[in-house]
């Protein structure tokens, strides 16, 4: 697939492309746009189709920007429910909003079908940039994002190969990483507790961390020891139940987000079992109650704020023409140790 031109240009794929490969007039494309039932179904059959080969976006702006451009920027999160965003919108919309530009926030659900519906809202608002924290998307968004050429970065994890730039993380070596840190503190049986991994590449790839760890380790995989959960607090307890459950039950339990982790903690506490005495508890992304927790939470530290801010730069400085130098930027995690191992 071609990449997103690096040059801010905005153009993208036109109405009249779609007329050549319907070998139609750019006027029956607009008639089909805009008034269907006055344009035969072969031919509404055939613009459609050449639509979805080339990925273009009615511009529905087009009556009141005469310069065919805006001020916005996009951004689409799988869920505005979890306040781990939060920081990360609030670093890009400080970054933007300095220099004229507006953020408009969209939510996919975890859906890649919403977040192909979104995308295409976007581009026919004609923003300058989207930042899209997904980073596993259908065939259709990549075309359209591809034909668009607006900057567009990912931050849901650090790729190598991005649709266009990706400033990131690796979910990847930060689970690994943990796991590695427990082994390490001693002990023998880490339990793990993933994010619901459908439509979620990095639920997969932290999942997938662990089990790397393992193999490094010579530590074979306990199926038993491995559960997925949604990220919620009720879910954390209900997880640590059925770990504790188990006719050998792990002496530490590494958890794939922090809402989880404090709903272990809070189980661990109504069974009058001690962290980490009795069982360690560890967790991904350092939300700041868990520093305030008793005992306090050993988890990985996410550069959210730094991801938010590094996207919007890249975004402008493309816009102004600019090249990054860079196709993937690692903001990189460190391992914030508390008192729960």
């Amino acid at each position: 697939m071609k990449k997103a031109s690096r040059s801010g240009d905005n153009r993208g794929v036109l109405m009249n492309d779609v007329a050549r490969r319907a070998n139609v007039s750019p006027m029956t494309v607009s008639r089909a746009l805009s008034n269907p039932k006055m344009v035969s179904e072969k031919t509404r059959t055939k613009i459609l189709d050449a639509i979805e080969q080339t990925g273009y976006v009615p511009n529905r702006l087009a009556g009141s920007l005469a310069s065919n451009r805006s001020n916005t920027i996009g951004i689409i999160l799988p869920s505005l429910k979890n306040s781990l965003f939060a920081e990360t919108i609030q670093a890009a919309s400080d970054v933007l909003s300095k220099k004229g530009y507006l953020l408009l926030i969209a939510d996919s659900g975890h859906l890649l079908e919403e977040e192909e519906k979104l995308v295409e809202a976007f581009l026919g608002q004609r923003v300058r940039g989207m930042i899209l924290h997904n980073t596993l998307h259908t065939e259709r968004t990549m075309a359209m994002i591809s034909n668009s050429g607006i900057p567009v970065v990912e931050t849901g994890d650090l790729l190598a190969e991005p649709m266009d730039i990706s400033v990131s993380y690796s979910n990847f070596e930060a689970s690994k990483a943990m796991t590695m840190f427990l082994a390490k503190k001693g002990y023998k049986r880490i339990g793990f507790v993933a994010m619901i991994t459908e439509n979620n590449n990095r639920a997969r790839l932290r999942r997938d961390g662990y089990l790397a760890a393992l193999s490094e380790l010579n530590i074979g995989v306990d199926e038993t020891l491995m559960i997925e959960a949604a990220s919620s607090l009720e879910a954390g307890r209900d997880a640590l139940t059925k770990l504790l459950a188990i006719e050998i039950k792990p002496d530490a339990v590494f958890f794939a987000g922090d809402i989880m982790a404090a709903g272990a903690a809070f189980e661990c506490e109504s069974l009058n079992l001690k962290i980490p005495e009795d069982i360690a508890i560890a967790s991904f992304d350092d939300l700041a109650i868990l520093q305030h927790m008793t005992p306090s939470i050993t988890s990985l530290q996410i550069p959210r704020i730094a991801i938010g801010h590094e996207a919007a730069e890249i975004i402008l400085n493309r816009i102004k023409g600019q090249e990054t130098g860079v196709v993937s930027k690692d903001l990189g995690f460190e391992i914030a140790q508390r008192q729960s191992t």
